[in-house]
């Protein structure tokens, strides 16, 4: 099981596909660069190396790497024709080209053309030798041909849009917090300590499934540019910023109402205890917010929803001004009641935004 888990990823279909083309872009630079006219033909091997480095999931990737690539090799090749003015090539002259060629890769903004400075510079003062005109001509022209040609077939072939991704992973952390707020309401109801107490070891869970969200936006965002698909499969990705933004507030606040209350429970020196009565109430209240959270996208329940746990932590609040009047602890419960509210209201407004676009 653990072997068909590691090898899932390498099989799947958007993988799978990269692969396909990947293959067809570096069989056709090959087939095609000999057509090259002059010396540069006897250089062919270069053009699939083009091919390669310029195919990437999205196209705006595959764009942005072969021009990086190519900007990095220009520079490189600049690099050793000057040093090859001055000397062959020599243990002094190799470490001088390589030296400087990573001194100029460390520039802001270089991206992939930071590892093509000195790997071009090198390649030109080794192999170039007395030809180093030639052999850095040849090796520009076939790498553009490659890195062209690669573009070319990741922009026709079904260039991928991962807006599926997005979906997922927001249906993901919204029954992750879904759950964290329920086992919090279960263990307000259970004799204290509660006997399981896995939900206040989750807060890196929930940060990481956070981070899985952005990822996956920010991914879906880079798929659509240049993208002639996005035409046919319209996805308002302005609307999946706002709604991460949102989520990203609401994991905040259910892991701030996790650390308060594994504090209540487990930290007797803490002084913020919950009333056994509050712990009534303030069940109903997390009960009610994960049921909110986790119909967060039924757009035809929502709004029941969000007056049912708004409704729920109204009578914490009640219960905390009856428990203040006694003088009882309600630091813990008050903070909580207000975290809930919070996350009422996010959730609120942004249901209130997706309904009037």
């Amino acid at each position: 099981m653990a072997i068909a888990g590691s090898l899932r990823p390498i099989v799947s279909r958007s993988r799978l596909g990269l692969a396909a083309k990947t293959a067809l872009a570096a069989g056709l630079a090959w087939a095609l660069a000999p057509l090259v006219p002059g010396p540069a033909a006897h250089y062919a091997y270069y053009a699939p190396l083009g091919a390669l480095v310029s195919m990437y999931p999205t196209v705006a990737d595959s764009a942005r790497h072969g021009l990086q690539s190519l900007l990095g090799l220009g520079l490189g090749v600049g690099l050793a024709l000057v040093v090859a003015n001055f000397t062959e090539a020599s243990a002094l002259a190799v470490a001088v080209v390589v030296g400087l060629g990573v001194l100029i890769g460390g520039l802001p903004k270089m991206g992939a053309a930071s590892d093509w400075v000195p790997m071009a510079a090198l390649f030109v003062l080794v192999i170039g030798g007395q030809s180093a005109d030639t052999f850095s001509l040849a090796y520009v022209l076939q790498m553009a041909i490659g890195v062209a040609i690669g573009f070319s077939v990741n922009w026709l072939i079904l260039p991928a849009l991962h807006f599926d991704a997005v979906t997922s992973s927001f249906g993901k952390l919204r029954g992750a917090l879904a759950s964290q707020l329920e086992d919090m309401a279960s263990a307000m109801t259970e004799e204290w300590p509660p006997d399981h107490s896995e939900w206040a070891e989750r807060d890196a869970l929930l940060g990481r499934t956070a981070s899985d969200v952005r990822r996956a936006v920010h991914r879906a965002e880079d798929s659509a540019r240049a993208n002639h698909r996005r035409r046919r499969h319209p996805r308002d990705l302005a609307q999946d910023l706002r709604h991460l933004r949102a989520v990203e507030r609401v994991t905040f606040q259910v892991q701030d109402i996790t650390d308060v209350l594994s504090s209540a429970i487990w930290e007797e020196r803490a002084g913020t205890s919950v009333p056994p009565d509050l712990a009534q109430k303030l069940a109903g209240g997390l009960a009610s917010t994960a049921a909110l959270v986790r119909g967060w996208d039924d757009g035809e329940r929502l709004p029941q929803l969000v007056d049912e746990a708004q409704e729920a932590v109204d009578g914490v609040s009640s219960a905390l001004r009856a428990a203040a009047a006694r003088e009882a602890s309600v630091n813990a419960t008050a903070s909580v009641a207000m975290s809930l509210r919070r996350v009422i209201g996010i959730v609120g407004r942004t249901a209130e935004s997706k309904a009037a676009a």
